[in-house]
């Protein structure tokens, strides 16, 4: 017990006997880093198997197959009646030796960096974390509709392309990805735009498209203009760029263009965020004549429009209205959308419409963050495309989720009459939900966690004139939908009678 490996072994070895990795696991990659480290030299021999069940506190079965475990990594050779000792390996080159007096300290990665660095209060994330079973979130699709059998043919298929995959041997290309041919012939054909492969970038989020389009607008205090109750996460993205955020009033027709006109002067405004087709949070869709308005407000004042069509392809009836961009004849929008929404996140895509100029610069802020793209995602986008796939796609879960939401809304007329009003939309994922009477939506969330609904602070909207909550339905099929409306009115009733 003397031995100075055995007290070596006594200050590094922990182990959880809680967790899902074996211990015996646990206690052999310990002792690998202190070979690596060089506070057990080659040659050394290990304590015997009795000793180190003693030592450590486990059954000596565990012992013996800690040392198995080194063997058959070649960190240790065991010899009958001998014992068991260090070799030296191939890939035990480091020699950094941890400095202080206590050598577990090395185990132990820092919490604080040794040095000072810029923080960011805008950054601050708002993942909350739950382990209730039901959740409500703020209009994100059902990814259980992703078409995994037909998708595995597809992916399958496109791997075996060896040509297509050989490409990727050239990093340098004058003519354009058959993705963005085919995504330009999408959009073309089913949102009214005129665009070539020189008017798009893909990326892989809209958060993405837009910190790129931000660092290519947004100087230190410039001035955006975004809808009274917008888009946290795009706020947050401006104001990382140094913007200076001002709302604007939106109204059953979406945002107030003559307030703009009224309260902001010519070349003051640097862009207006909007979200064209359904304003983020409450829904409500901007005018045509307010789409016209703002175009030619932009030309007159000289401020940009970012455009973020999050929702184009969930239109549950009638017939969607074309984006701004599409009548845009100056050069005045930039236009935000995505692609292949009902399919697994690691197959959608967004991308970015706008003058060739713009992006041009565009692509070499994304040839910095993301320089190796996707490859295999954009052809199988492409097969979907040029197959009508994703256009069949998008139609069939578009029954699903009118039959989801018109079951929201039976439920809610049934169990919170008089309590709530909404408007039922004619697309997207989500419910604009506004209380007749104001209560505590903090408090209300705190109820529903007790019930096993999880309401995160993100589709909460409260102050002196909102009490409202966005609920998303696209996630939850009808039994779901029944038993979220449910344990709501149960934390609901549990709240006023407080």
């Amino acid at each position: 017990m003397n031995s100075p490996v055995n007290e070596i072994l006594k200050q590094l070895i922990t182990f959880d006997r809680s967790l899902v990795q074996p211990v015996y696991v646990q206690v052999a990659q310990q002792i690998i880093n202190a070979i690596q480290r060089r506070y057990i030299s080659k040659g050394s021999k290990l304590p015997g198997t009795r000793t180190l069940s003693h030592l450590l506190n486990v059954h000596r079965n565990t012992a013996v197959a800690i040392y198995d475990e080194l063997a058959s990594q070649g960190w240790v050779e065991i010899i009958a009646n001998k014992g068991t000792f260090v070799l030296e390996t191939e890939g035990a080159t480091a020699k950094i030796k941890a400095t202080g007096k206590n050598v577990n300290q090395a185990y132990t990665y820092p919490k604080k960096a040794g040095f000072p660095f810029q923080s960011s209060f805008h950054l601050a994330s708002t993942e909350q974390k739950t382990t209730a079973r039901y959740i409500i979130n703020d209009g994100k699709p059902d990814l259980r509709l992703h078409p995994v059998y037909q998708f595995s043919k597809w992916y399958t298929a496109v791997m075996k392309r060896r040509p297509q995959v050989n490409n990727q041997n050239n990093s340098v290309t004058s003519t354009a990805s058959n993705f963005k041919i085919q995504l330009c012939n999408y959009l073309n054909a089913t949102r009214g735009f005129h665009i070539k492969s020189s008017n798009i970038i893909s990326t892989r989020s809209t958060e993405m498209s837009l910190y790129i389009v931000s660092q290519l607008l947004i100087k230190q205090n410039d001035l955006v203009l975004v809808g009274q109750l917008s888009h946290y996460a795009s706020n947050t993205i401006f104001q990382e760029a140094g913007a200076i955020i001002k709302t604007v009033p939106v109204d059953d027709d979406g945002l107030d263009i003559d307030y703009i006109k009224s309260h902001f002067v010519k070349n003051s405004i640097r862009c207006v965020y909007v979200c064209a087709h359904r304003h983020y949070p409450t829904t409500k869709t901007l005018s045509a004549e307010r789409r016209l308005q703002l175009l030619q407000l932009a030309k007159t004042y000289g401020f940009a429009i970012i455009e973020d069509d999050y929702d184009y392809d969930f239109q549950l009836e009638g017939s969607a209205m074309l984006p701004i961009a599409t009548a845009d004849t100056d050069g005045m929008v930039i236009y935000l959308s995505k692609m292949g929404q009902s399919l697994l996140t690691s197959f959608q895509m967004s991308f970015v419409v706008a003058p060739e100029n713009l992006i041009a610069e565009a692509s070499n802020y994304l040839m910095l963050l993301d320089e190796q793209g996707d490859f295999i995602q954009g052809q199988i986008l492409s097969e979907l495309i040029s197959e009508g796939e994703i256009y069949r796609l998008h139609k069939k879960n578009n029954v699903i989720y009118k039959q989801r939401r018109d079951y929201l809304c039976d439920y809610l007329n049934f169990y919170f009459k008089g309590i709530i009003v909404y408007e039922k939309p004619q697309g997207g994922l989500a419910i604009w939900l506004k209380f007749c009477n104001s209560i505590s939506l903090v408090k209300l969330a705190k109820e529903a966690e007790k019930m096993d609904l999880f309401l995160p602070k993100t589709i909460l909207y409260q102050d002196k004139n909102t009490c409202a909550i966005r609920f998303g339905f696209g996630h939850l099929n009808k039994e779901e939908i029944e038993m979220v409306i449910i344990k709501l009115r149960g934390a609901y009733d549990a709240l006023v009678n407080l």
